[in-house]
């Protein structure tokens, strides 16, 4: 289970507001050593509720994985999408600007060590419909990733999505990322760019974060203390003009748990740096707003 408040003040508009960001419950067990499930459910993304896992998986002794039914495509990092594991509260550009993190379908995945290092590659074909959303389709949507290193030490991968959503959504979307993590630092890189067909327009995002644990000796309330720091940006003619939108966000988190990123009390300032409006920041005059965001994460 994850729950995650917070307070947010927009410091152009100044406004602010009290919100529950997500407030997720999840349920997953074997039914036998290959049968396993997954069950996810989000009560409250800003007050809506939503399923979100719900699939079954048979696995084989030569190290493939068959999960059927909706998953989390194999596009995005957890640390950019999953409440529990992100290292600031809000997501990155690329884990926001680009398409949904979940549909309906088969994703298969191969495990194995090559000369002890980590190695899994996914390949998955779905409705192309999104997330709850199991609309009779002519034209499915595949992706595909490699990776390869474990979650400690360096680890680096490849993917692409195409994601024929419409007629005026019509998306080829590839990226790739580099990480190093051990058990105090973690430092990341990723770059994607989302094409779409209809319009031609070259969506690119990307960002660069690290994080810092700073262990804290004795029985304490606070275990840890874990600045951050991130770049990221977007931009739709990066040939000719460069990014459109920059932002900064910088971060200070108090670790209630052990895990490094588990429960804990963060405060984030973000700054944005506009060159051109983008269209997805239209929605409401806060989102890209600079902001200050004090936010509880408790996971359980």
């Amino acid at each position: 289970a994850t729950l995650k408040t917070r307070y947010e003040w927009a410091t152009e508009t100044s406004t602010s507001r009290f919100s529950v960001r997500n407030s997720r419950l999840g349920l997953s067990g074997k039914i036998t050593s290959q049968l396993s499930y997954r069950a996810q459910m989000e009560l409250s993304s800003n007050g809506k509720f939503e399923v979100l896992d719900l699939y079954a998986s048979f696995s084989l002794p030569s190290g493939f994985d068959f999960s059927f039914g909706q998953v989390s495509i194999p596009l995005f990092n957890a640390s950019q999408i999953t409440p529990s594991q992100m290292v600031f509260a809000n997501r990155s550009f690329v884990g926001k600007f680009n398409t949904g993190s979940r549909d309906i379908g088969l994703l298969t995945t191969y495990k194995r060590d090559m000369a002890s290092v980590p190695v899994m590659m996914q390949l998955g074909i779905f409705n192309g419909t999104t997330i709850n959303n199991p609309k009779w389709t002519g034209c499915l949507s595949y992706n595909g990733r490699v990776m390869i290193g474990g979650d400690m030490g360096l680890r680096a991968s490849a993917k692409f999505t195409r994601f024929p959503l419409s007629d005026e959504s019509d998306y080829m979307i590839y990226g790739a990322d580099i990480r190093f993590a051990n058990r105090l630092l973690k430092l990341e890189a990723e770059a994607m760019n989302r094409y779409n067909y209809y319009n031609e327009i070259n969506r690119f995002t990307a960002y660069l974060e690290t994080s810092l644990k700073f262990p804290l000796k004795g029985e304490k309330v606070i275990k840890a203390i874990i600045p951050a720091l991130r770049w990221d940006g977007i931009g739709e003619n990066m040939k000719n003009q460069g990014f459109d939108v920059n932002r900064l966000t910088a971060g200070i988190s108090f670790a209630l748990t052990e895990a490094p990123f588990n429960s804990l009390l963060r405060i984030n300032a973000e700054k944005y740096f506009i060159e051109r409006e983008v269209s997805d920041f239209s929605l409401y005059d806060e989102l890209d707003s600079d902001k200050i965001t004090l936010e509880l994460l408790i996971v359980f």
